[in-house]
């Protein structure tokens, strides 16, 4: 099995700009929120679950799912997140374990926004964190999503607390600075992992 990275963070803290940061590098990032959007694309059995389950209103008049109104749902019920994660999860495992298959560098990113809410679910050898303040998600979210207030901080109460993330983490990557500093930290990173993938290839273990 590949060496994987389990690449993790809150909301808006910056997960995309990490993991294209490593794309950029030639490294293979397999995404779970584009996995999420595969595992319910239109005429898909995820699909047709999630609509039998939340109601018809949420499909758009192009066929696809609304996200945002199934998010705002799922964030202020926890019946409704669980039940949407008992449709969505064993799906997006499936892809995951699909594409990790077809990789042939010496180790892959998966960038799992809920990893450390799985509690192992999804095995990795190493857990890299983007952290940044609680104030600089919301103020993000605010700008970037359209998100009210009180939507900003249902979404971030329904998360791992920064303390839990960083808890679990083997790295930790900063992103409060300027986005430019990002690429020396996954630069530095990435040889590190490539010593590591490189020198002791090994199943992944459950963290």
């Amino acid at each position: 099995m590949q060496y994987r990275v389990g690449l993790t963070g809150g909301i808006a803290s910056g997960k995309s700009a990490v993991g294209a940061a490593f794309e950029r590098l030639g490294v293979p990032v397999i995404d779970a929120d584009t996995l999420a959007r595969e595992a319910v694309q239109p005429g898909s059995a995820g699909l047709h679950d999630v609509l039998a389950r939340f109601g018809p209103s949420l499909l758009q008049p192009d066929g696809r799912l609304d996200r945002r109104a199934l998010r705002a749902i799922v964030f202020a019920d926890p019946t409704a997140r669980h039940d949407l994660e008992a449709i969505v999860h064993p799906r997006i495992q499936a892809l995951l374990t699909e594409r990790i298959g077809a990789v042939t560098t010496p180790y892959c990113v998966l960038a799992i926004p809920l990893l450390v809410e799985g509690n192992g679910r999804i095995p990795v050898d190493r857990v890299l964190v983007v952290d940044c303040p609680r104030e600089v998600q919301l103020a993000r979210l605010l700008a970037r999503d359209g998100e009210t207030l009180a939507g900003a901080e249902a979404i971030l109460a329904a998360q791992a607390t920064r303390a839990a993330r960083l808890a679990r983490a083997d790295d930790v990557i900063d992103n409060t600075g300027p986005i430019e500093a990002l690429d020396s930290a996954v630069a530095t990173l990435h040889r590190q992992y490539l010593q590591a993938a490189l020198l002791h290839p090994k199943s992944a273990e459950m963290v």
